[in-house]
């Protein structure tokens, strides 16, 4: 069997649709998007077309869509220029404890570098906020409310509309990282009282390196980049016409197909933990089980040994799945997410997230726990937490 690869929430390879779009932009829509010569003005038209594109897909006016490289520099964008632009208003930011390392650790510098002050507020198993916990948490001083629609470990839907009413309700403004979620869940700025969304093209089958940053209008942001004239002068610097067309093909086809999508990736996932746990003795399912998660993620610990340990006999198998966060997968620490949910120390190092894409199959499922069958026995027969642990199991 050919390499089967369970990390999309990582990233997901560009769709043919993508590519075919983003093909002419090399070699014959070449132009600078900003010349006023013809070549120039054939490029800006496909940006601007790709704005729309973006626009239609999460309720939005063209003019509040801004390109950056990716999520991780939207998000930077937000916490940054909303700390420069209300800065007379208060120093204050609400956000949770399982935000993607690009808020939290950006939040981290700006607590040391410009003396903010944070308020991260926690989840309950599932990985869910509590709303009274947001209202309590708010104060004058308050100048953004953070949120992720989808958490990338686990899947957790938050209750955006609802976070986005509390803050609006408050006269604060609501930022939610999206960059997981525009695949599988229908998002409208205006409906779910959104002020600042970002998105990531490689997250929903188009190229990497390529962003969005959506700006509600008439709200206050400081400048991201200078030097340029680019993206109403927020911006600057040379357009990635390239990466500009494939995000606006690509978020096209997300909503195009969403529907489609979400029961193959539903049936896959259900399909598979059903399978891990009824083959499978003592592992622990991370998140919810409700309607309220993502149709591609599951998480699991398995108890006695290592996550690491699993995932490199997985990938000597030939299957490519991830421990945590691609962006923090490197560390040896445990996923702070899980640790958040209050899921103990030595689970959270077990755990694994298993992501699924659109091309894979029931056949690659079975493969998967087989292989997690064989892997599992083996390295819990060489474990000596396994050896002394007298039939039970972790309190969670």
């Amino acid at each position: 069997m050919d390499r089967i690869y369970l990390d999309h929430s990582a990233t997901t390879p560009v769709s043919q649709e993508v590519l075919q779009a983003m093909m002419p932009c090399f070699t014959e829509v070449y132009g600078n998007g900003s010349s006023q010569h013809s070549h120039g003005r054939d490029a800006a038209k496909l940006i601007d077309i790709a704005r729309k594109q973006v626009a239609d897909a999460i309720g939005a006016k063209s003019s509040e869509i801004y390109f950056t490289g990716g999520g991780t520099e939207s998000d930077n964008w937000v916490v940054r220029g909303v700390v420069e632009a209300y800065k007379t208003k208060g120093n204050h930011i609400i956000t949770t404890a399982i935000e993607h390392p690009a808020l939290n650790k950006t939040l981290d510098e700006l607590i040391r570098s410009h003396g903010i002050e944070v308020t991260k507020l926690g989840v309950d198993k599932e990985g869910f906020i509590s709303l009274e916990e947001l209202k309590s948490a708010i104060r004058p001083t308050t100048i953004l409310v953070t949120v992720m629609t989808a958490n990338n470990e686990i899947g957790t839907y938050q209750d955006i509309a609802a976070i986005g009413k509390i803050a609006h309700d408050n006269k604060v403004l609501f930022h939610t990282d999206a960059v997981q979620a525009i695949c599988s869940f229908g998002i409208n700025v205006v409906e779910q009282n959104v002020d600042f969304l970002s998105l990531s093209a490689h997250k929903f089958y188009g190229p990497k390196g390529i962003g969005v940053l959506y700006r509600k209008n008439g709200i206050k942001l400081g400048k991201h980049i200078t030097g340029g004239e680019q993206e109403r002068s927020m911006r600057a610097g040379t357009h990635n016409t390239a990466g500009i067309v494939g995000l606006g093909k690509a978020i096209e086809i997300a909503v195009r197909d969403r529907d489609a999508n979400n029961k193959h990736l539903s049936e896959l996932r259900d399909y598979f933990v059903s399978e891990v746990e009824s083959k499978i003795p003592n592992v622990y399912y991370n998140g919810t089980k409700g309607n309220n998660r993502m149709p591609s993620i599951a998480n699991f610990s398995f108890e006695f040994i290592e996550g690491e340990s699993i995932l490199l006999r997985l990938d000597l198998a030939g299957i490519s799945v991830s421990s945590g966060s691609a962006c923090s997968s490197g560390s040896l620490e445990p996923s702070h997410c899980l640790l958040a949910t209050g899921l103990p120390i030595e689970l959270a190092h077990g755990s694994l997230r298993f992501s699924f894409g659109i091309n894979n199959t029931k056949d690659q499922v079975d493969y998967v726990v087989e292989s997690l069958i064989t892997i599992i026995d083996s390295l819990r027969q060489l474990s000596p937490l396994f050896a002394m642990k007298d039939g039970g199991t972790f309190n969670v």
